[in-house]
Order: structure tokens, then C-alpha cells, then sequence
């Protein structure tokens, strides 16, 4: 595994587009290359590999031969797929079938828990990314199963009960991220950078277009309107903020809302609940 940490020719950390979600921020490491177990030995189903992550890291574009579950504890983890962003917070995990090529980055200071599934020895489980709620009795078990020394019998039990417990998580935080379309260069500019303020009708004059076919592309390739898809990634980029210690004040601020009460308003909107339960207290 190879790290590279990003410097402009000053030698001083530079801001650039991440793979994995919004821009990198100075310090990001780069894990070039994951170096992760290819199978799992016979007759067993799951391997649980832990690390203790200090400071922000992306992963570039990857793929595995085994079924992937990551989840982290103390952050937040975001996860780039072929044509969408999927935000995974902490209580969460991330379900990636074998073959899907993605990318990420987690938030410093965490706990990266992966779990790898070998295909031919699991029952029918998820055929696409989803996200997966990961319960105390979840965290536990791959706890359990991360020991060394467990007898066969214990860890084929064990192993059972994960298959029975895995479940998809009530809300799918997942954002259409479409590429090779008109709307391309919005996302993606949005995604550098979630404060952008620029309206529709701007956006519509810099690209040469009407806003009427922005709009209309936008909801094509998104299946919402650009100000419910800005305000998605705003809440998600949200998210990170404050899992990273920053308060509702200053993440209304950031993003520009007039005073934190409409950020509350537009977060609970998304979110279905406040972001008080996400802020650090």
C-alpha cells in the first residue's frame, strides 16, 4: 500500500479535486493502491480487517474480488461510485459487491472497520451499493470476528448471524452524480466546492444555454431540480462538517444561509430530523 500526500511546488498542501467526494482538503493522504485480502480461507465466509485512521484519506478509484462492507466510528466516510455520491455517517456502512469499481475518503481521526465477503460462500445477499445500518449487535459481531484464535465452530456461528442481521438502512444517503452530460461540469463543480453560489440562471449563462434546458437536463439526470440537488450535497457536505467538530452556527455560516435557522430548516428537509443530532455537543 502506498500513501502520497498532495504539495504545490512550494512544497506548501494544495486544493484539489478529490475522487471520492468534494475537494481534497491540504494534508489528504492518498492511498494510490489498496492492498486488501484477494480470498478468504475455506470454509469461512467474512474476514474483518481494522485500522485506526489519524488524519484524512482518500482512496483512489479500486476495485475487489470479494464483497465489501466498510463502515467507520468517530467520522464519516463518502464514497464515489460510477455516477453517484454516497454519504456514509457514522452508524452506517457501506455494502460494495464484488467488482464495483469505487472511490471514497474518510474523515480524520476514525475508526475504518472493513469487512470482506467471499461471493461463493455467501447466501443471496445485495447486488448493488447500498447502505447498511450498522447496530450495536452488527459493530459487535465483526468485533467478534476480527479475533484471531476463534475455533471453527465459533466463527461459522458467528458468521450465521451476521447474514441474519445485515440490513438496508431506512435512509439512503445517495446523490446522482452524472458524468458525460450536459449538467456534468455543475456537478462537478459543486461537488469541488458545496458553497458555491451561483444560480441556475448563471450557471445557464456561462454555459451558452438557456435555464430553461439547464433545468430540464438537470432534472433529467438527477431526478430532482438543481436547487434540490444543491441542497442535498449542501446537507451532506453538512454532515462532514460536523462530524469533523464544527457547530450548526459555524456550518451555516460556511454555506452560506442567512442565520442558522434556515440551515436547520433546509437540513431537516433532506435529513428528515435536525442537525443537532449530528453536531458535537
Amino acid at each position: 500500500m502506498s500513501t502520497r500526500q498532495d504539495n504545490n511546488t512550494n512544497g506548501q498542501p494544495t486544493l484539489i479535486q478529490a475522487h471520492g467526494s468534494w475537494a481534497r482538503e491540504p494534508g489528504t493522504f492518498v492511498l494510490e493502491e489498496v492492498d486488501s485480502p484477494t480470498s478468504i480461507p475455506d470454509p469461512f465466509a467474512i474476514l474483518v480487517e481494522s485500522e485506526l485512521i489519524p488524519i484524512s484519506v482518500e482512496f483512489e478509484p479500486h476495485e475487489h474480488p470479494l464483497h465489501e462492507l466498510a463502515f467507520v466510528r468517530g467520522g464519516m466516510m463518502t464514497v464515489r461510485l460510477s455516477e453517484h455520491v454516497i454519504i456514509v455517517p457514522e452508524g452506517h456502512g457501506l455494502w460494495i459487491p464484488a467488482g464495483t469499481v469505487h472511490s471514497g475518503r474518510t474523515t480524520a481521526h476514525v475508526a475504518l472497520i472493513d469487512a470482506l465477503f467471499e461471493p461463493s460462500r455467501c447466501p443471496a445477499m445485495f447486488s448493488e451499493p447500498v447502505t447498511i445500518e450498522v447496530t450495536s449487535i452488527v459493530a459487535s459481531l465483526f468485533t467478534y470476528l476480527e479475533q484471531s484464535g476463534l475455533s471453527e465452530a465459533a466463527r461459522l456461528r458467528a458468521e450465521a448471524v451476521v447474514f441474519d442481521v445485515l440490513t438496508p438502512a431506512a435512509q439512503q444517503l445517495t446523490m446522482k452524480a452524472p458524468r458525460g452530460t450536459l449538467v456534468s461540469p455543475i456537478v462537478e463543480a459543486l461537488l469541488e466546492d458545496p458553497t458555491d453560489t451561483r444560480t441556475i440562471v448563471e450557471w445557464a449563462e456561462r454555459m451558452g444555454v438557456s435555464e430553461r434546458t439547464v433545468a430540464r437536463q438537470f432534472r433529467k439526470h438527477t431526478g430532482i431540480s438543481f436547487v434540490q440537488w444543491r441542497q442535498a450535497l449542501r446537507v451532506h457536505y453538512a454532515l462532514e462538517l460536523m462530524s469533523e467538530g464544527m457547530t450548526v452556527r459555524e456550518v451555516s455560516e460556511l454555506l452560506g444561509y442567512s442565520q442558522p435557522s434556515t440551515f436547520i430548516t433546509s437540513f431537516k428537509r433532506v435529513m428528515g430530523t435536525t442537525p443537532g443530532a449530528y453536531a458535537p455537543e
